[in-house]
């Protein structure tokens, strides 16, 4: 009894820093913020007007707080099509050829982007939609599509697509490593197995590789969508928002808000609106891997 005793106080002991780290670093800013939404102050006020939940009220009927949180949804679907479908699919199909050198060339082609600066990535695809000195209008040019050339950066209607794609074209090799990681977690002896039985591709990767990487494509989707509504650098780099307020985020109009505006309070409250977002949608991702677990443990 003394020894349990002494080893959970050991434990407690090598806790504590992790503990007071996290408390710190996260619990306490989430804190401070939220008491901050409910004050009118700018970043040279010497004194905070108590306001409430004004700001919080303001978030249901303000306009532009939906729209940004309607381009952060879209911003979430798409990832999830490209990120999470399509790089399963490379990831599977990669995996097949897990012992050509090709196959690992490949990996890491699709995975540099991911690795380059985000205010890289943001100026050379500003150049690249450019209608005049880019590269994507020649190029739909030369394969015979001219009608859909476009100034994809300044049309309201084409720019948060546009903006949208660039992530999808950073990011699919991250989440194409993250797969082959979990694909290679699953025994060879299942996948020989099939072949024996007579199973297609098909049914192999639907009836067996999902299934046992069920965790890593939760854990990738909920990656995926809390990235989606927390992205700032492509579309400040890019578009900062515009055309209008076209492609406004969540982080972008959080950031003009305080920064530009100087309405410190209101930009706390779009910040909890954030966090309350991504929350959710963590809080939500464990209950789902929690229940799993249960339902593996039952059997």
């Amino acid at each position: 009894m003394t020894t349990l005793y002494k080893n959970k106080k050991m434990l407690l002991v090598f806790l504590l820093p992790a503990v007071a780290a996290v408390a710190l670093l996260i619990f306490l800013p989430v804190i401070v913020n939220v008491y901050y939404s409910l004050f009118k102050w700018t970043a040279y006020s010497k004194t905070m007007d108590f306001v409430g939940l004004r700001y919080i009220k303001k978030l249901f009927t303000d306009d532009t707080i939906w729209l940004a949180v309607t381009n952060n949804a879209k911003y979430a679907i798409v990832s999830i099509i490209f990120q999470v479908g399509l790089g399963l699919i490379i990831a599977y199909l990669l995996n097949s050829f897990a012992n050509s050198r090709y196959a690992a060339v490949t990996r890491v082609i699709i995975f540099i982007p991911a690795v380059v600066s985000l205010t890289a990535i943001g100026l050379l695809w500003v150049i690249g939609y450019s209608p005049s000195i880019g590269f994507v209008n020649p190029l739909l040019e030369k394969i015979g599509l001219s009608s859909l050339t476009n100034d994809w950066l300044g049309n309201a209607k084409t720019a948060m697509w546009a903006v949208i794609m660039v992530s999808q074209w950073q990011y699919i090799g991250e989440m194409v490593m993250l797969y082959t990681v979990g694909l290679q977690s699953v025994p060879l002896e299942i996948y020989e197995s099939a072949k024996i039985d007579g199973a297609s591709g098909l049914q192999t990767f639907f009836r067996i590789t999902i299934p046992l990487i069920k965790s890593t494509i939760l854990m990738n989707t909920t990656i995926t969508i809390i990235g989606a509504f927390m992205v700032f650098d492509e579309v400040y780099v890019m578009t900062s928002g515009g055309p209008g307020n076209a492609t406004e985020v969540l982080a972008t109009l959080m950031y003009k808000t305080g920064f530009r505006k100087d309405n410190m309070g209101y930009a706390s409250a779009i910040g909890v609106l954030l966090f309350v977002i991504t929350f959710a949608f963590s809080f939500i991702q464990m209950r789902m891997y929690n229940v799993k677990e249960t339902m593996k443990g039952e059997k």
